[in-house]
């Protein structure tokens, strides 16, 4: 199965994505992009993007960058991140750009940068850094 429809898959069966209506944007070998329309669903009280939204894309995207170059039998697992809130989420269009720092056997270092997108300009609003496990035998298996 090539990389494309594999994360297509198995982004299809995360609950939170549509949960919170994220979608997948681009997808190449060791990087993913994520996107979340902001609404008032997933505000907090300012009326920004909560951060446990804007975590979460973030999450995903870094955790899909990682499954994009683990082999096909196998899933992923975040193990740990964290991740710097640098601006205020809002916009008309928030933006995950997951990739892939270092891939390993068992362990891939990732990051993502995440952005709002208001009147065409993108302002990075959060930086998260994390190290994803490969799961053995678990294909289809993602964070």
């Amino acid at each position: 199965m090539d990389i494309t429809t594999r994360i297509h898959d198995s982004f299809a069966k995360q609950g939170l994505m549509t949960t919170l209506g994220a979608s997948l944007g681009s997808v190449a070998p060791g990087a993913v992009e994520i996107l979340l329309v902001p609404s008032p669903a997933i505000s907090q009280q300012h009326g920004f993007v909560h951060a446990g939204a804007v975590s979460a894309i973030a999450d995903s995207a870094a955790g899909y960058s990682a499954l994009s170059l683990m082999p096909e039998d196998a899933g992923v697992l975040t193990t740990e991140f964290k991740i710097n809130l640098v601006a205020p989420a809002v916009g008309e269009l928030i933006i995950a750009r997951g990739r892939v720092v270092k891939s390993g056997h068992t362990l891939t270092l990732t990051q993502s940068d995440v952005f709002a997108v208001s009147n065409g300009q993108e302002r990075l609003v959060a930086l998260l850094t994390a190290t994803m496990m490969t799961l053995r035998g678990r294909e289809g298996v993602s964070d």
